[in-house]
């Protein structure tokens, strides 16, 4: 669980750096749908941050259905947890970069032909695969 840590001399409110690291571990396979997460005083314990902001994390969580309480045994990854976290990224990577990209490049007067051949490119030059 050391795969957690929060970073207090950033923007970012602590308890969102929480909700997000552990939507990461569950989208990444290190906390499986079904499974149980660790508790809210382990990732206090372990951050050490007070309980009620690891449990302001946790509850954005439970609040996007990502993870759910089992009354008396803690939180468990709700089963279709990934799908969901995996529209939600796909929806914020439109918002943030196509869309952005697609204004940078009206402004520069390039085509959709222009922006695919730079994506392939960029797939050349890299290690991706098609």
């Amino acid at each position: 669980m050391s795969l957690l840590n929060v970073n207090s001399s950033i923007e970012k409110p602590i308890f969102i750096q929480i909700a997000e690291q552990l939507e990461d571990r569950i989208f990444t396979g290190v906390f499986p749908e079904e499974t149980q997460i660790p508790s809210t005083n382990e990732i206090s314990a372990l951050l050490s941050v007070n309980p009620h902001t690891v449990l302001k994390g946790m509850n954005i969580l439970v609040d996007e259905e990502i993870i759910y309480k089992k009354r008396g045994l803690g939180m468990f990854v709700m089963s279709g947890a990934v799908e969901k976290i995996r529209q939600k990224r796909q929806s914020r990577f439109y918002e943030q970069y196509i869309a952005a990209l697609i204004e940078e490049a009206t402004k520069l007067q390039m085509t959709k032909e222009d922006i695919i051949l730079l994506i392939e490119r960029g797939y050349q030059n890299g290690s991706h695969s098609d």
